[in-house]
Parts: C-alpha cells; structure tokens; sequence
C-alpha cells in the first residue's frame, strides 16, 4: 500500500462518515466550530480561528448561527472586557452526542459486517496512531 492509497482509503471513509451524520440543519462549518468549542471547552473566537486555521472574521456567521440556536452561548471576558467567551450549551453538547452516536453507530456496524474479528482489532490499534498523525502539527503550535 502507498501513502496515496492510505490517503485516500481515510478520506473515502470521512466521507462514509459525514454521510451518516444526521440532518441536524447545520453546515459542516457550523458542527467543526461546535466541535471544538466541546473540546475547548471555553474559549474566544480567536482562539477557534486558531486551532481551525481560519480567520476569526470567517467565524462570525457561524458563532452567531450557532448561539441564534442556543448551541453556544457569548459572555464578555472578566478580565478582558474586548474579548468574548463562547461555550458549549446543554443543548450543544446534545446535539453533539447524538451526531457522534449516530456516527459510531455506522462505524461500529458497519466494521461487524464488513471486517473479520483480526481486521475489526487492527483497525482499533491504529486508533492511537492515526491521532497521533492528525495532532502532528499541533506540536508546532501553541495549544490552548
């Protein structure tokens, strides 16, 4: 197997992924933006620009839509009055737990049915090392 064809087979399977994410009425942008707020935990715009390599200006339509559905929620900072707190909202984390349910669900059936029990074990294993590969370049940045 080449890199290319390891490329490829993990982008075909993101894209079997994304397909059974339910309809929840939010663009892709939007779940990436909640997605992070749920790992961040609280944290500014600049912050998610950061770790989404996009510009803060790029996210405003996204944060507002997502607070306008009560997914996040605002708050200015104590200590620095200019800058503004997002977080996660009972029902964001909600919507995310269904939406990674729903995921795992197809994953995890679909790994019974189409994997044998040494394929389905190989595949976890390489859990941990595929995580490894997707924070690579985290290291090179400041982490929040």
């Amino acid at each position: 197997m080449t890199v290319s064809e390891l490329r490829e087979a993990m982008m075909a399977l993101a894209r079997q992924l994304r397909r059974h994410r339910p309809d929840n009425g939010l663009t892709l942008s939007q779940l990436e933006v909640l997605g992070d707020v749920s790992r961040a935990g609280v944290t500014t715009p600049a912050e998610i620009a950061g770790r989404l390599q996009v510009r803060a200006q790029s996210l405003t339509d996204n944060i507002n839509e997502l607070e306008l559905r009560g997914l996040v929620s605002r708050r200015p900072d104590d200590t620095d009055r200019r800058r503004q707190l997002i977080e996660l909202t009972p029902d964001g984390l909600e919507l995310l737990l269904h939406d990674r349910a729903q995921r795992d669900a197809w994953l995890h059936e679909t790994m019974q049915r189409q994997l044998s029990e040494l394929e389905s074990d190989l595949l976890m294993l390489t859990a941990p090392i595929l995580r490894k590969l997707a924070n690579a370049d985290l290291g090179a940045q400041s982490e929040p």
